[in-house]
């Protein structure tokens, strides 16, 4: 797939080509748009607006087929299935997926349960299962320990990382519920 630029009135588009290009900050503003927004038309310029990283003022100057182009470009995106991502670079800091999901810490899973459904708070899940990598050996690495409050960088990871897990929750559902189910009988 192409990388694809409109210039109109010297105003540079760029289009993700991947969803390693958006951030999960800026899908979490455009969910916020979209539980709001009841003009489809409208949605699909904030789209634009907010993946393309383009004032929306310019975004109504674009023709609309031009528009509609962008649109498919960057729907079509969401539609893939990304393989798990167990690596990404943020702010030059090396992140790494946690690689024992059933050494869990009860706080872990706890924070991850809660969070992993609810994009308001999807960082904080996201802070459960990518951290900084600490050690690393060829395909091997170890990650920070577990910490609250950090979760503010992951803002701005990358969306595949995001999806690839969503992909996966059942597996992580079931890994987790399987650890942990005696520990919690009604």
């Amino acid at each position: 797939h192409q990388k694809k630029r409109y210039i109109y009135m010297k105003i540079n588009i760029k289009i993700p080509t991947s969803l390693k290009e958006i951030t999960l900050r800026q899908y979490k503003k455009y969910l916020k748009i979209q539980d709001t927004v009841k003009d489809p038309r409208f949605l699909n310029a904030k789209m634009i607006e907010i993946f393309c990283n383009v004032r929306l003022e310019d975004v109504m100057l674009l023709k609309l087929s031009d528009s509609q182009e962008i649109v498919s470009i960057l729907s079509n995106l969401f539609d893939k299935k990304p393989a798990l991502v167990t690596r990404f670079n943020l702010n030059k800091v090396d992140y790494g997926f946690h690689p024992e999901l059933d050494e869990m810490t009860l706080g872990e899973y706890i924070d991850l349960d809660t969070f992993i459904g609810d994009w308001d708070n999807m960082e904080k899940a996201m802070n459960v299962l990518y951290r900084p990598v600490v050690v690393k050996l060829k395909d091997r690495y170890n990650i920070e320990e577990y910490r609250l409050g950090t979760e503010g960088v992951l803002l701005d990871m990358p969306m595949d990382a995001v999806m690839s897990i969503l992909k996966k929750v059942g597996l992580v559902s079931i890994t987790l519920w399987t650890r942990y189910r005696g520990h919690y009988k009604n």
